[in-house]
């Protein structure tokens, strides 16, 4: 079943195989929403545990592996996140589905590298947690660049983008890039600084633009500057979207799912005219 996600994701419909996934959730409420949702909508079932005792049974009486965990901060007999902590020092990635939320439990969560946070605070929390469970899944498919002369900074955004699930390759200059770019016709989105020696974000974003258009390839631009004139540079040159550092994680996340998303979109558009024509 193909479906547009809230933000503007767009799921083909592909069946996820060899898919497990732990809800670690005490509230009936939710384990009946959540599981009906990820059913209907991605054809997923889910194992749901409803105190800690039972999240630890789960794991550990299959030698499968877990592919994704949905978890509560807090569950029954793990009243001070010792659930979160399990799972996290298990090395299972974890979308964290919550009520309790503040700065604080943000900044712990994101120092956990969890994949994603969703509040249960709006009648669309369910939508948005099936969404996010629909992206790691699917973001694999998508081929990422970082192109960036500071092996610090590669290092960050390669982080990021890997415990999302994407599949990443590095350039440490625009000379390198290209070449990768030319080897890989899947890249599907480039990351790149504009500050670097040898070409700098604008001529490496004009010579991407000769070889590949932005219906194939989706380029991001960032900078540490204070100009604010090197965004409208950027989109001049040929770029899609620019970003000043420091920029949070979830601002990052969602600039890059939302150039994925519009790249998808116009793949799908144009696979329909041609169906069409035919």
């Amino acid at each position: 079943m193909n479906f547009l996600g809230i933000t503007g994701m767009q799921y083909s419909g592909v069946p996820f195989r060899d898919t497990r996934i732990l809800l670690a959730e005490d509230s009936n409420v939710f384990t009946q929403m959540i599981g009906s949702r990820l059913k209907e909508l991605l054809g997923l079932s889910v194992e749901v545990c409803r105190n800690f005792e039972e999240l630890q049974e789960c794991y550990e009486r299959s030698s499968e592996e877990v592919t994704l965990a949905i978890s509560n901060i807090n569950l029954p007999g793990a009243e001070n996140g010792e659930a979160l902590e399990y799972l996290v020092d298990l090395s299972i990635p974890t979308i964290v589905f919550t009520s309790t939320f503040h700065e604080d439990t943000r900044e712990k969560l994101l120092t956990k590298e969890v994949v994603d946070y969703i509040l249960k605070d709006n009648v669309f929390a369910v939508d948005m947690l099936t969404e996010s469970v629909c992206r790691f899944l699917t973001n694999h498919r998508h081929h990422v660049l970082i192109v960036d002369d500071s092996p610090t900074a590669r290092a960050l955004l390669s982080s990021r983008l890997k415990r999302y699930n994407f599949r990443v390759s590095l350039a440490d200059n625009g000379a390198k890039a290209l070449e990768l770019l030319k080897n890989n016709a899947d890249i599907s989105l480039v990351v790149t600084d504009y500050n670097m020696p040898d070409i700098d974000g604008f001529e490496l974003t004009r010579r991407i633009r000769t070889m590949r258009g932005s219906h194939e390839l989706r380029i991001i631009g960032v900078s540490s500057s204070t100009n604010r004139l090197l965004s409208a540079r950027f989109l001049k040159a040929g770029g899609n979207d620019f970003m000043l550092r420091p920029f949070i994680d979830e601002e990052f996340y969602c600039r890059v799912n939302q150039n994925l998303d519009t790249l998808v979109q116009i793949q799908a558009a144009k696979m329909h005219s041609k169906k069409v024509a035919a």
